[in-house]
């Protein structure tokens, strides 16, 4: 896909499928993003912005910009949204607590947003959105909290990153796409770098 004149050259944006690693090269000789993007992209040395653990999926940024990318990771700066599944019986009082946090070692875990969007059998869908993302915050955050039910921690069993700042997701799994030049100003126009 070649550039043309009204998309971006700081960024460019790709659905992340389960089962892929955000990293240059992994050791263990797993799929990585950069096999789901062209060569160039590895070869001109694009970074992920922020990451996204082996089993979540959807959206992520790519720059080869550090100041683009550390502005758009600093906490605070650019909230996230993502959609899960949590395995277990989501209560008024789990959205208070994630919304107020949990200390865990890993710091203080917290959604700035909390809403449920939908259930199914033993399972809450929610929408979460978080000013910064520590690794793994959503399902540490969430697993530190209990059914009320059974007592046993509540599990994410999908997690979908759909948006970061003012760019929304719309591509298909393991596609990706530059913003266009509206899109980039509109994200980064607010941000301090």
């Amino acid at each position: 896909m070649n550039n043309t004149g009204n998309n971006s050259t700081k960024l460019l944006a790709l659905n992340k499928p389960k089962g892929y690693v955000v990293t240059r090269s992994d050791e263990r000789g797993r799929k990585t993003v950069y096999d789901l993007l062209p060569t160039w992209v590895y070869e001109n040395d694009w970074m992920p912005i922020g990451r996204l653990d082996l089993e979540s999926k959807g959206l992520l940024l790519f720059t080869q910009d550090g100041k683009v990318g550390n502005a758009l990771t600093k906490p605070g700066n650019c909230n996230k949204i993502y959609e899960i599944w949590v395995r277990g019986h989501i209560t008024d009082e789990h959205i208070l607590t994630a919304k107020k946090g949990v200390d865990s070692k890993y710091g203080l875990l917290k959604a700035l947003k909390v809403e449920k969007i939908g259930s199914g059998g033993a399972k809450t869908k929610l929408r979460i959105q978080l000013a910064e993302g520590k690794n793994r915050h959503i399902r540490r955050l969430f697993g530190s909290l209990k059914d009320p039910k059974f007592g046993t921690p509540l599990k994410v069993l999908n997690l979908t990153r759909i948006s970061i700042g003012s760019f929304k997701l719309d591509l298909e799994s393991g596609k990706w796409r530059y913003l266009s030049l509206e899109e980039e100003k509109k994200l980064l126009d607010k941000l301090s770098y």
